[in-house]
């Protein structure tokens, strides 16, 4: 591999050179892709909170980096052993990437992958001095170009809008997934989802999708609780205003939620979840805390309750199955997307943009690109 030359193109990006810093807009060099990688020229990439969480340091890792991971865009480059996507096609890219042959991949839980990919034992970003940037979440989509392997991408209708399409590759695929892939959960349950933002947005939209009988919103925004029946909520509880516990417990006719997704990084959160869930339910740990947090369990009433905890990365997602689905969902009028989209930003004010999604107002803040005709080769 070390004997290989890659040519590279230059492109402006997002750079993270100091924990808790501005974001510093920077021309950088993205590779060539080698067999299985593709070359994206991306339209989109949405402001996901775990690409906060990495530059503020909350999970440690190496800077200077580029982050982003929520994306879509145009193929503009294929490797060798890709046949899935050509040049042209318009994809949307998501973090999660499959071997095809471990163990896991073999049982279809892409997101827990253990294979080995060849990008990630060269580094395929560099600064304009030369130096080594972190290929973030192994996208690094806050550039205009990302290069990643082809598990990562898949074909997307060209009338989908760029914004929209974006979307799929975390926050929708996340939060959907997270009730039909990882809980499976049953028409008729009671559903309860804590956090209304980009990720429980979705949880609740995957709730509805699969029939639930009630599925209670929880957040502390009030614009967010009166906004989130328009994506299938059946009620919205303020946590600082009324025992939520009690009102669970009621809106379920006596009985507490069968299942509780958890979709932000808290461990309040998660504790509080159990006293919502009913004698053999399942809390759903969606959200990440920082590295360190711990959470503290009841063992005693979880095991006599018979009640489960579950943990749900990128809804349990696999690209090339999951996202046409989703697709699918969104063109019968069954799935909203547009309605999730806050707000655009171009790339300039991509510092803007994070400080927007880190108050708590916005569902999803998007950074478009315009279409590329200015980038110089660099060999």
């Amino acid at each position: 591999m070390e004997n290989t030359h890659y040519r590279s193109v230059m492109v402006r990006a997002a750079v993270v050179r100091a924990f808790g810093a501005p974001l510093q807009i920077e021309e950088i060099t993205v590779d060539s892709p080698g067999p299985g990688e593709v070359l994206i020229d991306l339209r989109a990439c949405a402001i996901c909170h775990s690409d906060i969480m990495y530059a503020d340091g909350a999970w440690g890792g190496e800077l200077p980096a580029v982050f982003g991971h929520e994306a879509a865009g145009v193929i503009a480059e294929v490797g060798a052993g890709v046949n899935h996507v050509s040049v042209g096609d318009h994809v949307a890219v998501s973090l999660i990437r499959s071997c095809g042959g471990c163990h896991y991949c073999q049982r279809d839980l892409h997101v827990a992958c253990c294979g080995t990919f060849a990008v990630d034992s060269r580094q395929p970003l560099h600064g304009s001095g030369g130096e080594p940037l972190g290929h973030g979440l192994a996208t690094g989509a806050f550039a205009e170009r990302a290069i990643v392997h082809g598990s990562q991408v898949v074909g997307i209708p060209d009338a989908l809008p760029w914004p929209v399409a974006a979307l799929l590759g975390c926050g929708v695929i996340t939060g959907v997934g997270a009730v039909l892939n990882t809980a499976k959960v049953e028409p008729g349950s009671h559903v309860v989802v804590v956090g209304c933002g980009g990720v429980g947005i979705n949880a609740v939209q995957g709730a509805a999708l699969a029939g639930a009988a009630s599925v209670i919103a929880i957040d502390l925004d009030p614009t967010k609780r009166a906004e989130i029946g328009q994506f299938g909520a059946t009620a919205s509880l303020d946590p600082l205003a009324e025992d939520t516990t009690e009102r669970v417990i009621e809106l379920t006719g006596g009985r507490g939620a069968d299942y509780v997704f958890v979709t932000v990084g808290s461990a309040s959160a998660i504790e509080s979840s159990f006293d919502l869930l009913a004698p053999g339910g399942a809390a759903v740990i969606v959200g990440m805390t920082a590295n360190g947090v711990t959470v503290d369990l009841d063992s005693t009433t979880l095991a006599s309750r018979n009640q489960r905890v579950l943990g749900s990365k990128m809804g349990s997602g696999r690209v090339a199955v999951d996202i046409p689905k989703l697709v699918d969902l969104y063109h019968d009028g069954h799935l909203l997307l547009d309605e999730l989209v806050s707000r655009t930003y171009g790339l300039d004010d991509i510092n803007h943009a994070i400080d927007d999604a880190r108050s708590g107002s916005a569902r999803r803040n998007v950074i478009v690109f315009g279409p590329s005709d200015s980038r110089s080769e660099a060999n």
